[in-house]
């Protein structure tokens, strides 16, 4: 049955993006702030031009020990680019492999290489959890607005 279960089904559809000119302290400050392991970085029209997590920002902190003037810098300078992507219709035992099988606590998820949400190893689990628990309300019935964050 999770054979079945699609990535639209349960990603996140609220969404806190970067822009590649954004100050890259202050980017990490939002995902402090939301407690988020990393954020998608897009361009003026929503294509998805990289990714910036916490492992980028540890060469932030680096600059910060090494450099007395203080770290700083632009999300661009940071930033992983050529960012592997689920696409929105994949099946979520698909998304179970890849985070198995590699590195990354979230994928940002698209349409058309348009950012459309995210998804970490946390909405699995949340699968697992609706397949093994029939009568349990699945979260993305829950969720009653779509929401954007864009900073």
């Amino acid at each position: 049955m999770l054979a079945s279960l699609k990535v639209k089904d349960y990603m996140a559809v609220t969404k806190i993006t970067f822009t590649p000119d954004m100050d890259v302290l202050r980017a990490i400050h939002k995902m402090l702030e939301f407690g988020l392991s990393g954020a998608p970085v897009i361009d003026q029209h929503s294509n998805l031009i990289g990714f910036l997590s916490e492992k980028d920002c540890m060469q932030v902190a680096l600059n910060t020990a090494y450099q007395q003037d203080g770290a700083g810098g632009h999300v661009f300078e940071f930033m992983t680019t050529g960012v592997d992507t689920i696409d929105v219709d994949a099946p979520i035992l698909e998304v179970a492999e890849l985070f198995l099988n590699g590195t990354f606590k979230r994928y940002p998820v698209v349409k058309d290489n348009r950012l459309v949400g995210t998804i970490t190893r946390h909405h699995i689990l949340q699968a697992l959890q609706d397949i093994a628990t029939p009568d349990h309300t699945h979260v993305a019935d829950k969720q009653s607005t779509k929401q954007t964050i864009h900073v």
